[in-house]
């Protein structure tokens, strides 16, 4: 929090309750770039994508990967930039494309990844907020997430701008009428999302656990909420997708641990609630979120109106809420979590 003017800020809510008019320009402005690297993926026919992230840009990775993979067909590859950096040893990309997501663009081992992806000959694209960083550099075509700077340590808008410039590229590779519309729908579902009241269920957290889980596209969401809960209120969180919970996370499930479940309509619903209902019969607290669920204290329903593949980006947007009431709650400054700053640079 910082003290202004007019009073305590709190950076990180104010830049949560910014993405819609940040996802709004976004699809204002950011079209051409996403066109001109679906025009290039169509000319050189990849036979699968490499996407190289760190942080809550590997969760957008997931994204990315459910997302092309389901939608547009194409294998995604998530990349160990430590195989290019640390060990020195970067696999041989024939065939690929590559893909790098960072917020900043300034982490080395990310832009390592597109570097040497150009040095063997391959295409290498960045999504990335600073288009003059490093990683920016190194791309032969950028795709800015256009969020604006943010000053808060945990990132809100980069994250839904990343997913919405994601879905953006999905639709220019494989265009849909449909799909465009409701890309164009998501700003609005976000501001949904942010008056769902999903910070109540804040109250629901005791003790220092938190398993969140999701399946599909959500698997991103779960990986992201569990990020900002544990580097805002100090929590162990854990996200996992509902079959990797059940081969073995589920022996720890007893009553004083939270479960916070990501329930979107979809394929994947139908497996969430057979796990709610293990889950039920453990004594496990349970919260949901989710855009087919009866409201009560410990479940919010976020009536996005949009298909599976873009529900993540609202439904991060409702965990960023939870995560901040969380911390609050606490008595905890979102604004200054312990030991991190806003750019990390790993090798």
């Amino acid at each position: 929090m910082k003290v202004s003017g007019g009073g305590v800020v709190n950076v990180f809510l104010e830049e949560i309750r910014s993405q819609p008019e940040v996802l709004a320009r976004r699809l204002d402005q950011g079209w051409a770039a996403v066109e001109e690297v679906a025009a290039r993926l169509r000319r050189e026919r990849p036979a699968a994508l490499m996407v190289a992230a760190r942080g809550s840009s590997d969760h957008a990775a997931t994204y990315a990967k459910y997302l092309f993979e389901i939608r547009n067909r194409i294998p995604v590859a998530l990349a160990a930039p430590s195989a290019f950096t640390v060990y020195g040893s970067p696999p041989r990309l024939a065939g690929l494309a590559m893909l790098a997501i960072s917020q900043s663009g300034a982490s080395p081992d990310v832009a390592a990844v597109a570097e040497e992806a150009r040095r063997q000959g391959r295409p290498a694209f960045a999504l990335v907020n600073d288009a003059r960083s490093r990683l920016g550099r190194a791309a032969e075509v950028v795709i800015p997430m256009g969020a604006g700077r943010e000053r808060s340590v945990p990132a809100s808008k980069t994250y839904t701008s990343s997913l919405l410039c994601l879905a953006m590229l999905s639709c220019a590779l494989d265009p849909d009428p449909a799909f465009r519309a409701a890309i164009e729908a998501v700003p609005a579902a976000v501001a949904e999302a942010l008056a769902s009241g999903a910070s109540r269920l804040a109250d629901g957290v005791e003790g220092r656990r938190l398993a969140v889980i999701g399946r599909g596209y959500q698997l991103a969401t779960a990986q992201e909420v569990a990020l900002k809960v544990t580097e805002t209120s100090y929590l162990l969180a854990e996200a996992r997708s509902v079959a990797d919970f059940m081969h073995g996370p589920i022996a720890a499930v007893d009553p004083d641990l939270p479960v916070l479940l990501l329930e979107a309509g979809g394929p994947a619903l139908a497996d969430m609630r057979r796990l709610e209902r293990r889950l039920e019969s453990e004594g496990a607290c349970l919260l949901r979120i989710g855009d087919t669920l009866r409201p009560d204290a410990r479940s919010v329903r976020v009536r996005t109106g949009l298909p599976e593949s873009l529900t993540p980006i609202p439904f991060a947007a409702a965990g960023q809420l939870f995560a901040h009431a969380l911390a609050a709650r606490r008595g905890l400054d979102p604004d200054r979590p312990r030991g991190l700053r806003k750019i990390t640079e790993t090798t």
